[in-house]
């Protein structure tokens, strides 16, 4: 559905007449009101055709819409923390026209993109990085001639606020006292409902019973009581401090320099613009508390906001949602929390540890079975590392639960808490791989590289379904930390009995001792599917063997050397960057055997940032489509013969 009616009248008027974010100011307050009105329809317009995050993006209508307003973000700095909830930003800022093709193939990103607009500064999918940005923007503008009239402001969820990066970032922010705005939106939610103390904490700040507008009065009066001499002030400034703790809250912000102005009410855009201009002639760092609710405006979507985080497409009759039914074979996720709960039944000392990912990892149900052995520790990769090697220590076996891409955020404690200390820490990385309309900042392409350099770690990836909870099971006994990586996808379903897995040996699928062979497809992990419906299109042509690699680290170095030999070719597959992969690793393993490569194909993903689009459309463009291998497999095979 396009974002314009079919009829010469456009069904957004508002919107489809914004060039850029400027004309919000000549706007009333009522056509703010319907601009909200235009931007949710819109919303829920997308939903009917694809998966898209959708209650975040609603709950922060009224924000964007005042934020514009009150600022001039052509100049002024805006970020972002995280980029999935900027929808409405890039429905106002001239890309509404576009906006149908967001999360396609060459269409609009859903994350900020500086390559669409001006008013996107940070590519952000992560969380917890705004803080930082915002920070050294501030600071780089004061020491730019003429750039010291700039604005910066961060917007930063609750569920994000809980990262270590957030509060190394607020306390810069209080030393260099620099004119700094951050906006914590507080919905009482990450994509699951947040967890730990700092979550208590906003909640008691929530919940005072002081209205915004009496402590803001109480403040303006103390500043102007006069004082009188050293021992006056100094007895002044501790009875203020007293109020401000009784009546404002917030203190944990005001001892760290940073003024606390809050909650107010996140969707009463006058409010909103009212705070953000005492905000704006604030000297110094000032955090505004913004109290909204992820989902507003959609009833299902507030009523049920982790499914409606990036709920399926639906189609919405009467204010109900109709889900497009979901056929095909269960993903890998799927079968890794089932391999997970299992491990927890068979072993007491088992616990998993995901960060904030519970819906996206589908452990619901282990955290309802055990939940004294499910840790979800918040936006905090770092710690849940950490966290995870001072359990191990302790004599438990525990798994970390985290996707491929999040996982790099903890690359020290890898290091450091982990592999060094050599503890049998299991990683299992969701998502590694391409992750279709997420784009660039979810791709899980790079684990594969930045894993296997530790000494001590063991690195596998199953090809099919039933591999998942056999190497999750030779996992947990091993003595070494280990790590399983598994795409965003269906997991392959093969009618045959699995070999068992031995660490550091592939498993032939076919064609292996067949003198007829006249090359082979290697494929790590879910690849294998790719390699088998490229062997079995080859069959009327040519007879090519497939080997599930299964591990890359440490590789079937006998595996190699069979590829390798008798004159045939090999084509080597990885859903990866080639840059440190597992063809690298293949050809570390023949280099060291002094096996000739000049038969050997490596396909994998480019040295460049893939873009979004399916994942289908993306493993055809990079080579790695059954399509494609068969064509190379051709190629190789003339090759061959003609030497």
């Amino acid at each position: 559905m396009t974002p314009s009616s079919t009829d010469e009248s456009p069904r957004h008027p508002l919107l489809a007449g914004l060039n850029d974010a400027s004309g919000l100011r000549e706007f009333s307050s009522e056509q703010l009101g319907t601009v909200a009105d235009e931007i949710r329809d819109v919303l829920c317009n997308l939903l009917a055709t694809r998966t898209a995050h959708f209650a975040s993006n609603l709950g922060v209508v009224e924000l964007c819409l005042a934020l514009h307003t009150e600022f001039d973000f052509r100049r002024d700095r805006l970020i972002w923390d995280t980029g999935h909830q900027i929808y409405p930003h890039k429905l106002i800022t001239g890309r509404y026209t576009a906006f149908e093709s967001i999360r396609t193939k060459g269409g609009l990103m859903g994350y900020p993109n500086p390559n669409e607009s001006v008013y996107d500064l940070f590519m952000t999918g992560h969380a917890g990085s705004s803080v930082s940005t915002a920070v050294g923007l501030r600071s780089g503008d004061v020491l730019s001639a003429g750039q010291d009239d700039r604005r910066t402001v961060a917007v930063i969820g609750d569920g994000a606020f809980p990262s270590g990066i957030v509060f190394e970032a607020l306390n810069n922010a209080g030393a260099l006292g620099d004119d700094l705005t951050i906006v914590l939106n507080d919905n009482k939610m990450s994509i699951c409902p947040r967890t730990g103390a700092i979550a208590s904490y906003l909640d008691r700040l929530r919940g005072n019973p002081f209205y915004t507008g009496l402590k803001s009065e109480v403040v303006r009066l103390l500043d102007h009581v006069p004082m009188f001499g050293d021992p006056a002030e100094r007895l002044l400034a501790q009875m203020k401090e007293g109020v401000k703790a009784g009546l404002l809250g917030g203190m944990l912000f005001e001892e760290l320099g940073i003024r606390y102005v809050g909650p107010i009410d996140g969707h009463n855009t006058s409010l909103m613009r009212k705070y953000l201009r005492l905000c704006r002639e604030t000297q110094g760092p000032v955090l505004l508390h913004v109290v909204t609710e992820k989902g507003h405006g959609y009833k299902p979507a507030a009523e049920d906001p982790v499914f409606f985080h990036t709920p399926p497409a639906f189609e919405d009759r009467g204010g109900t949602p109709v889900t497009q039914g979901s056929e095909g074979r269960p993903p890998y996720t799927t079968h890794a929390r089932d391999a997970i709960g299992d491990a927890m039944h068979r072993d007491e000392r088992v616990t998993v540890i995901t960060a904030a990912m519970c819906q996206g990892n589908k452990l619901e149900p282990v955290r309802e079975q055990y939940p004294d052995r499910f840790f979800d520790v918040g936006i905090c990769e770092s710690h849940a590392v950490a966290f995870a090697a001072g359990q191990c220590k302790a004599g438990l076996r525990p798994i970390v639960d985290i996707y491929s891409t999040f996982l790099q955020r903890s690359y020290d404690q890898i290091f450091q808490e982990v592999t060094l200390q050599d503890l049998p820490v299991v990683f299992m990385m969701d998502r590694a791989g391409l992750t279709g309309p997420d784009g660039p900042t979810h791709h899980g392409v790079y684990d594969i590289g930045y894993m296997r350099v530790f000494p001590n770690l063991v690195l596998m990836a199953p090809g099919y379904a039933a591999e998942l909870s056999m190497m999750l099971d030779a996992a947990l006994q091993l003595s070494h930390p280990s790590g399983i990586r598994y795409p965003k996808a269906s997991a392959l379903e093969l009618d045959h009995m699995p070999a068992p897995v031995e660490i550091g040996k592939a498993e032939w699928i076919r064609g292996r001792g067949d003198d007829s062979v006249v090359g082979t497809i290697v494929a790590y992990g879910a690849m294998l599917e790719q390699a088998i419906a490229a062997a079995e299109a080859l069959q009327g042509d040519m007879n090519v063997a497939v080997v599930n690699a299964r591990f890359v680290k440490p590789i079937d170095h006998g595996m190699v050397r069979d590829c390798l030999s008798g004159g045939r070719f090999t084509i080597v597959l990885e859903e990866g960057t080639g840059v440190g992969g597992f063809g690298s690793a293949f050809l570390e393993s023949a280099s060291d055997q002094r096996l000739d490569t000049r038969s050997l194909h490596r396909v994998a993903l480019p040295d460049e940032f893939v873009e979004h689009g399916d994942r289908p459309d993306l493993l055809d463009q990079w080579g790695l489509s059954a399509d494609r291998v068969v064509a190379l497999a051709r190629q190789a095979a003339g090759q061959v013969s003609v030497g």
